[in-house]
């Protein structure tokens, strides 16, 4: 009897391997590894979504608005198998779908273009209306963004909507390396807090902590995990 031997599935610890992979020029490693353990923990544990329902209208939809420094998100997406592996070593080449910013056309899985700080909160924002005015409760909206992108005053707008609004299928993930300018008094949570969030600061390398702040409950508000990673100036 003939048995056939299957390979399993790339784990958390493939990541380093993967992004390897990608030799094109990279001028924003900290925003490359600080996403990494975050990005894993939601697309491994949390998100629902596959290659075979990211056309589903009932998905979960994950915006990447920190799409600088794209080889984590990259790398993630490879080894949940949106696209070939062997896509990654022609990262930032002329003619490859990976880009150093995301585009939503040539990238499976990619739910926006992004690069440019500060829209992917207000997308995710009219994303979670969209799905509110046709109907569909079930699937959650998340974006993830940089410390540096509160900078931007188009956040504070989305920020200020939100809570009032009641997006309870809204969330955001902060991860905070120490680049923003401004910063706020009392920490980034008491920014979604002040606007009626739910919001927690945790550990962005701590895996367990991060899939209980991901799931925890938060009934009739929007959802906000800052994620605290080593400083990118450090």
């Amino acid at each position: 009897m003939m048995t056939t031997k299957t390979t399993p599935a790339p784990g958390f610890g493939d990541l380093n391997r993967l992004m390897a992979l990608m030799t094109g020029d990279e001028k924003h490693d900290p925003a490359a590894t600080s996403t990494l353990d975050a990005l894993w923990v939601l697309y491994d544990r949390v998100l629902r979504v596959a290659p075979e329902t990211a056309d589903d209208a009932g998905r979960d939809r994950f915006l990447l608005s920190k799409g600088h420094g794209p080889m984590a998100y990259y790398a993630v997406l490879a080894a949940k198998g949106f696209f070939p592996e062997e896509w990654l070593p022609d990262f930032g080449s002329y003619d490859s779908p990976l880009g150093h910013h995301p585009d939503r056309v040539l990238v499976p899985g990619a739910e926006i273009g992004s690069g440019s700080l500060g829209h992917g909160l207000p997308l995710a924002v009219g994303t979670a209306l969209g799905l509110r005015a046709q109907g569909l409760t079930d699937p959650r909206v998340w974006v993830l963004i940089g410390d540096a992108e509160l900078d931007e005053g188009s956040n504070h707008e989305a920020i200020a909507y939100a809570g009032p609004a009641g997006l309870e299928q809204l969330h955001t993930l902060v991860i905070d390396n120490s680049s923003a300018t401004h910063g706020w008094p009392g920490g980034i949570a008491s920014r979604f807090e002040a606007a009626g969030w739910s919001a927690e600061t945790v550990d962005g390398r701590d895996h367990e902590a991060l899939h209980a702040a991901f799931t925890a409950p938060h009934p009739g508000r929007p959802r906000a995990v800052v994620a605290r990673v080593e400083s990118k100036h450090a």
